[in-house]
C-alpha cells in the first residue's frame, strides 16, 4: 500500500482524474475509434445513411410455372419452366442471367478443379478422403459428362421462337428479342433435365441398400433467375459450392410428378391432398389441423408397405401440385420411405395457425417422431418473436442423411440418426434438435430478410446461428450449445492469423467457413446483446433491422447502419474489430497498485508507520536472536544506554497534535471532510494492456476481504486514448483480496491466464494410465450401454410410430 499526501486545494475528485490523464494518442486509439467512413458504400436514394432502403429502392421479379417429373428408375429430373420476368429497376435489360447450379458437377467446373487438398501419410479418416474426393470429383470419375444440366429448349413463350443463350459454366445468358424496358415484364420457357448425384450437403439422393430404394433431396434444381440490383447490377460469382445462393423472389406453381406410393413434401402448399393422399390420410391430416401435439399422417407401416417396390419396378404416377407465394426458391423431397406428422398451431397467439411438418425415414426414429415437429413450432415461435411473424402457411423438417443440413423456403434438409437399434448418444439428439432449430430458422435468414448469401454467407450464418443460440436456451436452459458463448470462440481467435479470415470475406474465399461464418459472428452478436449494447437496445434494433429487410435485399451496411441507428450506440470501433479483423481479444491485468489518503493524522500516521517498522522487524534472524537478547552488551551493562534506547519515535507529541490542527485550519469544509473520512477508502490503480489487439469493454470483478465481491464495467471507449495500455484508478471502502478481469466470459479472451491479479495458477491435469485403463471416460452412448445385451436377431432398425 502507498499513501497520496493531498495538498490543500485539490480535492479527490481532481485527483482521480489526474491520475487517469491519458498518456498521448501515439498508439492506434484513434483510428480505431473512428469512423468507418469510406469503408462503407456512400448512402444514396437505394439504401440511406440510416441503413433503410431508400425511396428509390428496388428488386426485380421472377415467377415460375413448373412441371417436373422425378425419374425414380434413372434417378433423373425432368422440367420445363414458364419464366415470367419483371424488370422493377430503372435501367433496360438486353438479355436476363439464370443460374445453373447442377453444372457444379458438370466435367471440368470451376469448383471442381480448383479444390486443393493433401494426404496424410501417417493415415487419414474416411471423411478426410471424402473431402479431397468430393462427391462431385467421385461422380465425374465414375461418369464423366453425366451430371449437369441438359437444356433442351429456351422459347419466347408467346411466339414460341427460340432464344440465343450462352452457357458459361453455372451460368446461362439468355438474349431478349428486344430490350425490357422499366417497369416491363417478359415471359419465355426453358426445357431441360440432369441427373441427381449423391447427397452433398445441398441436394442429391441417399440410397438404402437394404430395401433398394432412394430419399430424394431436390434443391437448386431449376435453371433460377438471376439477382439485378442497386449494388452489383447482374449477380455474375460463379457457384463454387461453398457460397450459397442469391435469388429474387417471386410467386411459384409446381407441378411435381413422382412414382404413385411416394409422399412429397415442397415449398408451399399442397393444392390437391384430395387427388394424392388416401381417404385415412385425409383425415389424419384433418386431426393434424386442431391438434397441438404431432399427428402421424402417413406412418411408418405404410412407409414399410411401399418399400417393396423397388425403383426399377413399374409403378403408376401422381402429381402433387404446391403453390408458394413471394418466396425467393423452391426446392422438394419425395421417397416411399418417408414417415409424415404434422401439426397446425396458433404459433404466436394470434389466430393465424401454421402447418410444423417432419418427413423422416423409420432410420431416424425415435428420435424425429419424438421431437422434430415440435422443434420446428419452437423455432418459428423464437425466431418470430425476435424478428417478425413468420408469414408463410408451412414449415417442413426433412431427415436427410446422418448430419448436417440445408435450408430452403419452408422446408429444410436435417441430418441426425439414431443408432439402428433406436439408442442414441446425448450429442446425437442435441446435434439434431440444434440442426433442426438451424435449418428451420433460415426461414428467416435469408429466406425472408433475403441477404447475398453467394458473396456475404455471415449474413444468413451468422445471424441465424445467433438466433439458433438463443433458441436453443429457450428450448432447454441447460442446451450444450456449440456456438455462440464467447468462450467457445477462444481457440479459433488464437490460430495464426495466416489461416484467419475477416468476417468480411467473400463466401467462396473464406478460410474455415464454420468457424468465420457461423460462430464468429454468432459470438460477435451475442457480445453486442449481452456486454456492449445490452439486450433492451439490442433486441429493439435486431428486430428493427429484420422489419426494414424483410422481403428485401440487404448488404452488411444497412446492417451495420440500421443497429446503429436503431439503438444509438457508435459501434464502428467494434465492426472494425470484429468483422474488419483478424486480431483476438486479449486483455491483461498486468499491476495494481494500492494508495489510501494520508490525512496527516500523527494518530493515524504514526500508528501505522510503528506497526509497519514491526513488520519489517520480524526477519528470521530476529526471531531467532530473539532468545539471546538478554545476553547484548546494552541489555547487560545500564552505562551503554543514552536518550535514544527510551526514545518512541512513533509517540505522538503535543507538537505534533498542533501542527495537525494548524494544518486543518487552512481547509475549506469538503477538504477537511475529504480528510476526515480518508482511512475509509482504498484508492486502487489497475494497468490494464490489451495484448490481443481488438479493443473491448473491460469488465473487472472485485472480491473483497469480508468475503463480498463487486463487478465494475468500463465500456470500450476506455482505449480511446491508448489502444495498448492504460492505467485506470477505481476507488473502494473495502479492501480488495483478488481481481479479476472478464470474470463471466464475455469478451472472448484468449488468454484467461493473464486475467487475474494476484495471479491464480490452475493446475494441468494428467492421468495415470493404469487408472486410465481401468476407468476410462464414459460411453458416447449411455443410452445403448444400459440396455440388456439381446441377441442382434432380436434388434429393430428403429421404432415404429
Amino acid at each position: 500500500m502507498r499513501k497520496i499526501v493531498l495538498l490543500a486545494g485539490l480535492t479527490l475528485w481532481s485527483a482521480a482524474l489526474l491520475a487517469q490523464r491519458p498518456a498521448a494518442p501515439t498508439q492506434n486509439a484513434n483510428t480505431r475509434f473512428e469512423q468507418l467512413g469510406p469503408t462503407l458504400p456512400t448512402p444514396n436514394t437505394f439504401r440511406t445513411a440510416a441503413g433503410a432502403p431508400g425511396k428509390d429502392y428496388f428488386q426485380n421479379r421472377a415467377d415460375y410455372d413448373i412441371k417436373v417429373e422425378l425419374d425414380d428408375a434413372n434417378q433423373k429430373i425432368i422440367g420445363t419452366e414458364t419464366v415470367t420476368y419483371h424488370n422493377n429497376s430503372t435501367d433496360e435489360l438486353k438479355y436476363i442471367w439464370l443460374q445453373l447450379d447442377q453444372n457444379l458437377f458438370a466435367k471440368g467446373s470451376t469448383g471442381s478443379i480448383t479444390r486443393t487438398g493433401t494426404i496424410n501419410e501417417s493415415g487419414m479418416s474416411f471423411n478426410a478422403l471424402q473431402n479431397l474426393t468430393s462427391v462431385r470429383e467421385r461422380s465425374q470419375q465414375q461418369a464423366s459428362d453425366k451430371f449437369g444440366y441438359t437444356i433442351t429448349s429456351i422459347k419466347d413463350a408467346k411466339s414460341g421462337k427460340a432464344l440465343p443463350y450462352t452457357i458459361n459454366q453455372t451460368m446461362m445468358r439468355v438474349d431478349l428479342p428486344t430490350g425490357l424496358k422499366p417497369g416491363g415484364s417478359y415471359s419465355f420457357n426453358v426445357d431441360w433435365n440432369y441427373f441427381v448425384t449423391e447427397y452433398y450437403g445441398r441436394s442429391g439422393m441417399e440410397y438404402f441398400a437394404k430395401d433398394g430404394n432412394y430419399n430424394y433431396f431436390i434443391a437448386h434444381w431449376f435453371p433460377r433467375l438471376c439477382a439485378y440490383n442497386d449494388v452489383n447490377g447482374w449477380q455474375n460469382k460463379q457457384f463454387l459450392g461453398q457460397g450459397e445462393f442469391t435469388l429474387i423472389f417471386g410467386n411459384y406453381k409446381v407441378a411435381i410428378t413422382a412414382p404413385s406410393d411416394h409422399v412429397v413434401g415442397a415449398t408451399g402448399e399442397c393444392q390437391n391432398y384430395k387427388q394424392v393422399l388416401s381417404a385415412t390420410q385425409q383425415k389424419r391430416m384433418a386431426q393434424a389441423a386442431t391438434s397441438k401435439t404431432p399427428v402421424v399422417i402417413v406412418t411408418q407401416d405404410e412407409a414399410e408397405a411401399a418399400l417393396k417396390t423397388k425403383p426399377t419396378d413399374k409403378v403408376g404416377k401422381k402429381t402433387w401440385v404446391y403453390t408458394a407465394s413471394n418466396v425467393r426458391d423452391f426446392a422438394f423431397a419425395s421417397s416411399r420411405r418417408f414417415i409424415w406428422d404434422a401439426m397446425q398451431t396458433d404459433v404466436y397467439g394470434d389466430g393465424h395457425k401454421i402447418w410444423s411438418m417432419s418427413f423422416y425415414a423409420k432410420e431416424g426414429n425415435p428420435l424425429w417422431g419424438q421431437y422434430s415437429t415440435r422443434v420446428v413450432e419452437h423455432t418459428l415461435k423464437s425466431y418470430g418473436n425476435r424478428t417478425i411473424k413468420y408469414p408463410y402457411p408451412v414449415a417442413i423438417s426433412c431427415h436427410a442423411t446422418a448430419g448436417g443440413g440445408m435450408e430452403y423456403p419452408m422446408i429444410s434438409f436435417n441430418g441426425g440418426r439414431p443408432e439402428a437399434d433406436g439408442t442414441y448418444s446425448e450429442s446425437t439428439k442435441a446435434g439434431m434438435i440444434g440442426v433442426i432449430i438451424h435449418e428451420v430458422g433460415h426461414n428467416f435468414f435469408p429466406m425472408i430478410v433475403n441477404s447475398d448469401e453467394r458473396q456475404w454467407t455471415w449474413m444468413d450464418e451468422g445471424l441465424n446461428t445467433f438466433c439458433q443460440y438463443l433458441a436453443e436456451k429457450e428450448w432447454d436452459y441447460n442446451f450444450p450449445s456449440r456456438r455462440g458463448e464467447p468462450q467457445y470462440i477462444t481457440d479459433y481467435m488464437k490460430s495464426d492469423k495466416s489461416v484467419l479470415s475477416p468476417i468480411m470475406t467473400s463466401s467462396d474465399n473464406v478460410i474455415n467457413l464454420g468457424a468465420n461464418a457461423y460462430a464468429k459472428p454468432a459470438t460477435a452478436l451475442n457480445i453486442l446483446r449481452e456486454t456492449v449494447m445490452g439486450r433492451e437496445l439490442f433486441d429493439y434494433a435486431f428486430k428493427e433491422y429484420a422489419r426494414r429487410w424483410a422481403f428485401k435485399s440487404p448488404e452488411p451496411a444497412d446492417f451495420f447502419r440500421t443497429l446503429e441507428d436503431a439503438s444509438g450506440v457508435d459501434l464502428d470501433w467494434f465492426w472494425k474489430g470484429w468483422f474488419y479483423g483478424v486480431e483476438p481479444v486479449d486483455q491483461e491485468l498486468a499491476e495494481v497498485s494500492w494508495y489510501q489518503v494520508d490525512s496527516g493524522n500523527p494518530e493515524l500516521t504514526k500508528a501505522a508507520a510503528r506497526a509497519e517498522a514491526k513488520r519489517k522487524a520480524g526477519t528470521i534472524a530476529k526471531q531467532r536472536d530473539a532468545a539471546t537478547q538478554a545476553e547484548s552488551v546494552v541489555a547487560v551493562d545500564s552505562s551503554m544506554r543514552d536518550f535514544y534506547n527510551s526514545y518512541d519515535p512513533y509517540a505522538v507529541t503535543d507538537s505534533d497534535r498542533k501542527k495537525y490542527q494548524d494544518y486543518l485550519a487552512t481547509l475549506s469544509e469538503s477538504e477537511r471532510k475529504a480528510i476526515e473520512t480518508a482511512d475509509q477508502n482504498n484508492f486502487y490503480t489497475l494497468s490494464l494492456k490489451n495484448k490481443g489487439g481488438v479493443p473491448m469493454p473491460v469488465i473487472v470483478r472485485m472480491q473483497f476481504e469480508d468475503g463480498t465481491d463487486s463487478v465494475a464495467r468500463f465500456p470500450a471507449e476506455i482505449w480511446r486514448f491508448n489502444d495498448v495500455a492504460i492505467n485506470k484508478v477505481i476507488v473502494t471502502n473495502k479492501k480488495v483480496t483478488q481481481w479479476t478481469l472478464d470474470p463471466f466470459y464475455e469478451i472472448a479472451d484468449i488468454d484467461a491466464g493473464n486475467n487475474s491479479f494476484p495471479r491464480v495458477s490452475q493446475p494441468t491435469r494428467f492421468q495415470l494410465f493404469k487408472q486410465q485403463q481401468r476407468f476410462g471416460g464414459a460411453t458416447q452412448n449411455p443410452m445403448q450401454q444400459s440396455r440388456p445385451a439381446q441377441p442382434p436377431a432380436t434388434q429393430g432398425s428403429g421404432n415404429k410410430k
